[in-house]
């Protein structure tokens, strides 16, 4: 069943408590997988040493030891540490909200930094995976739907993320909030998460997108002057507010960038980096040429990741013709900005954590076959991404 713009069929509802339970499963299971990866990742230490990993010679034992705070998880502990003055200018592309988040857990968790990251980061995915059973049975009233978006969200193969020191699981809770408010009308909240949003990561901007589809959906025209004209500007203000919301959050840290730094543009240009995603470039040249790579039999760099390119923009496709405009709106914008770069690593984690993506899947997997090999794949997938991750041999 799909939703249609402005209209949510079946009107489905349903407790906290009950979206927590049809959450709590898949999250479970997720964290099981993330575990064994992590066994995983010692036996592999153990028994071989230093091995050759990306962008140079890793030793295996360095994210053995780091465990659920590598990579991305590292940048996040310093911060959190020792703020943003204290590191490389280039630590500025890592957004604030989550270490703030994670900094004020510390008071209760009596200055344990690594538990305080693991700790927001994974309530994060529990609450944004308990909110987007509530959105998808508001907009379908399909128990079964909404049940297997909350189980997929856990269980996508970039999932482990969600276990580990990384802003995702936080990013997910604010955004499904958005997406509420939105779609239930509540302007100036979604103004506030929407804020949030652009606060904790470079693609909360992108949420400004579907609240203009969302703010342009059903606005009334201008009715006469007077008491009724002003009670109908009122909500206008409140749609603004609700567009603007991303960009404020956003901007907020970018002014205070460049009032540290120098630069407003500094988290983005950190980016650029060859050794990150390197330079800007046009998305379709960047799939040609990943795709002429893999014609001549080179699956190394971009080409790599064509085989899931080609399942996203089946997704985007989905979400496109059977979920309301604000949803493919989001799914298209991110995919573009995912592809645009010189180097698209991670791009499964950028996309297929985009939550639209997730209830295209779970849209797709009505079948009871299908909902099992869905399952099945992905906590394969999952638990074998994870463990190649924390040896250091993929990037997340």
């Amino acid at each position: 069943m799909s939703a249609r713009p402005g209209r949510r069929i079946g009107g489905g509802r349903a407790s906290l408590t009950a979206n927590l339970a049809a959450a709590l499963p898949g999250w479970v299971v997720a964290r099981v997988l993330v575990a064994g990866a992590v066994v995983v990742a010692h036996v592999v230490d153990e028994q071989l040493g230093p091995v050759a990993g990306v962008g140079g010679r890793h030793h295996i034992h360095v994210h053995v030891r780091e465990a659920l705070h590598t990579w991305d998880g590292v940048w996040y502990l310093r911060i959190v540490t020792r703020g943003y003055g204290g590191l490389p200018r280039s630590a500025v592309r890592f957004f604030p909200l989550y270490p703030l988040t994670a900094r004020a857990f510390t008071v209760v968790l009596r200055g344990w930094r690594v538990a305080a990251l693991l700790v927001v980061a994974n309530l994060g995915a529990l609450l944004g995976a308990a909110l987007l059973h509530r959105l998808a049975l508001r907009e379908t009233g399909d128990e079964a739907l909404a049940r297997r978006a909350a189980w997929l969200v856990a269980l996508l193969p970039p999932s482990f993320v969600l276990a580990m020191a990384y802003s995702e699981g936080l990013f997910l809770l604010v955004s499904v909030a958005f997406f509420l408010a939105l779609r239930g009308e509540r302007w100036w909240s979604a103004a506030v998460l929407g804020a949030l949003g652009g606060l904790c990561r470079p693609t909360g901007l992108l949420l400004s997108v579907p609240a203009v589809v969302e703010a342009a959906r059903g606005v009334r025209r201008r009715g006469s002057v007077g008491i009724a004209g002003a009670r109908r500007r009122v909500p206008a203000v409140g749609r603004l507010a609700a567009v603007a919301g991303p960009a404020v959050g956003c901007g907020a840290y970018l002014a205070w960038v460049g009032h540290r730094f120098g630069s407003v543009t500094l988290p983005f240009r950190a980016q650029q980096i060859a050794t990150l995603r390197g330079r800007t470039e046009n998305p379709v040249s960047v799939l040609v040429t990943a795709l002429r790579s893999a014609v001549h039999n080179h699956w190394g760099g971009n080409a790599a990741h064509l085989p899931a390119a080609a399942v996203i923009v089946v997704l985007v496709v989905v979400a496109c013709r059977r979920w309301p405009g604000s949803y493919g709106a989001l799914a298209v914008v991110t995919l573009i900005v995912a592809l645009s770069s010189h180097r698209v690593g991670s791009l499964e984690r950028y996309v297929l954590l985009t939550f639209p993506l997730v209830l295209a899947l779970a849209t797709v997997t009505r079948r009871a076959w299908a909902e099992r090999a869905a399952f099945a794949l992905g906590a394969g997938s999952l638990l074998a991404y994870a463990a190649l991750a924390l040896v250091g041999l993929a990037v997340p």
